[in-house]
């Protein structure tokens, strides 16, 4: 049997918001271990000037927890 759990992140990028998808992804795994998925439960641009200058996601990460 495995247990799962669900945490919140946020994460932004300069570039896009599959690039924000990713470094999340990848910074998150630096902590938390046996990730399974995903949901981007949220996606804003934020803005200065008038231009984008960053793409922020809000994503719920599922990992198994360690027995």
């Amino acid at each position: 049997m495995s247990v799962a759990r669900i945490t919140e992140i946020s994460a932004t990028s300069p570039t896009s918001f599959d690039d924000a998808v990713k470094q999340g992804l990848e910074r998150a795994a630096k902590t938390l271990h046996n990730i399974e998925g995903a949901w981007v439960k949220d996606m804003n641009v934020m803005m200065q000037d008038d231009r984008i200058t960053a793409y922020k996601v809000n994503m719920a990460v599922t990992f198994v927890l360690d027995d």
